[in-house]
């Protein structure tokens, strides 16, 4: 199996968490469709941990918890899959999940082939009650072997939280998407840290094998499991904006069954979705070294170019950049529209600043043209 987009979907862990069920499942997968998320790309329906009993079952399969999903994980996928939506599932490399459930260290190949029978086709692995000498690389190779052994496609999301230097050996493992990042919360700061420990790793994720930057966060406004607090409208816009530019999946997070229009017209944006999209799966250049106003220029796949600056500072503030510094010469520029709103803004040469409020953003995306 080999991805050539950053896979789009919803995930239950940042609104639900514990409370995740099987009418939680069938809603989500419904508001989906009949919302235009799938229109818009969405595809996977992902449920994350707690979705077991405590211990494995007399079989040695983990077994579900039938208050939560009482027809059955095999059922649920069936209502899923007719919606034309694929379904997601989560494990853990360690001998336990981070909520203490049972997870697949040492029950890689049963586990996988039950997930397979179930018709899954994506996986959450994550990486907690890892043996202290147990290599995670080894663990996740072992993992994509075995889903890679039933047979069916099914797209492994590694999840180890960024340890162990795991941009520089994730994609040799077979994982199509891997976590770079520790957990995501709802409120600015968190936004701002996980984007900022990216900067330096940005040319790890291509085509194959995408960083995960974790969960969106859109929407939530400080409810659900990871609530901090919250954010604004323009603070959840450059979230939205800095995920799709650096190529990371694109799983949503809140609840889209209670979506404000604000946010749900966000999640489906053209203009953002087409950039992180792209079919050649470029990174983006980090065009200056400024962490709090950074301003990065990406190639994309029918000739066009995006320019975005971000200002992630506290305070309103200049950002931008000379074009020379991007290899353009002062008789070139680029015809510039709005990628969030589509508004046309003309040629611009030279450079380009502008005064950007904090926590806010601009991207655009045009052609290179002679002025």
């Amino acid at each position: 199996m080999i991805i050539k987009k950053p896979p789009m979907g919803w995930n239950s862990w940042n609104t639900f968490g514990g409370e995740v069920c099987e009418k939680v499942i069938r809603d989500t997968a419904d508001a989906m469709v009949e919302l235009g998320y799938k229109n818009a790309g969405y595809e996977y329906v992902v449920i994350d941990d707690w979705w077991s009993e405590r211990k494995r079952g007399a079989d040695g399969k983990i077994a579900v918890n039938k208050e939560k999903f009482p027809s059955g994980m095999k059922a649920l996928s069936d209502y899923i899959h007719s919606k034309g939506l694929k379904f997601g599932m989560y494990s853990c490399a360690g001998t336990m999940t981070c909520g203490g459930f049972p997870a697949s260290f040492e029950h890689e190949y049963e586990d996988a082939q039950m997930f397979a029978d179930w018709g899954v086709d994506y996986l959450k692995y994550d990486f907690c009650y890892k043996p202290m000498h147990a290599v995670g690389k080894l663990l996740y190779n072992k993992m994509s072997m075995a889903l890679k052994a039933t047979g069916r496609d099914i797209l492994f999301s590694a999840c180890n939280w960024g340890a162990d230097d795991v941009e520089t050996w994730i994609r040799s493992t077979g994982a199509h998407v891997y976590r770079s990042t520790g957990d995501i919360f709802d409120h600015f700061e968190s936004v701002k840290f996980i984007a900022q420990s990216q900067f330096d790793k940005i040319n790890y994720s291509a085509t194959g094998c995408y960083n995960d930057m974790d969960m969106l966060i859109c929407g939530m406004y400080g409810k659900g499991l990871v609530a901090k607090g919250g954010c604004t409208d323009a603070e959840y816009k450059t979230h939205f904006a800095m995920w799709c530019l650096m190529q990371s999946p694109l799983m949503i997070g809140g609840d889209i069954t209670n979506m404000n229009d604000y946010c749900r017209n966000l999640l489906q944006n053209k203009g953002l979705i087409a950039i992180n999209q792209d079919e050649d799966g470029r990174p983006p250049m980090m065009v200056n070294w400024n962490k709090d106003r950074p301003v990065f220029f990406k190639h994309m796949a029918n000739g066009e170019y995006v320019l975005a600056l971000f200002n992630l500072s506290d305070e309103d503030g200049m950002v931008g950049c000379e074009f020379f510094d991007i290899g353009v010469s002062a008789d070139h520029g680029f015809d510039f529209v709005d990628a969030i709103s589509g508004e046309k803004i003309g040629v611009v040469s030279e450079n380009l600043y502008e005064t950007i409020p904090a926590h806010d953003c601009r991207v655009y995306r045009g052609k290179f043209v002679r002025v």
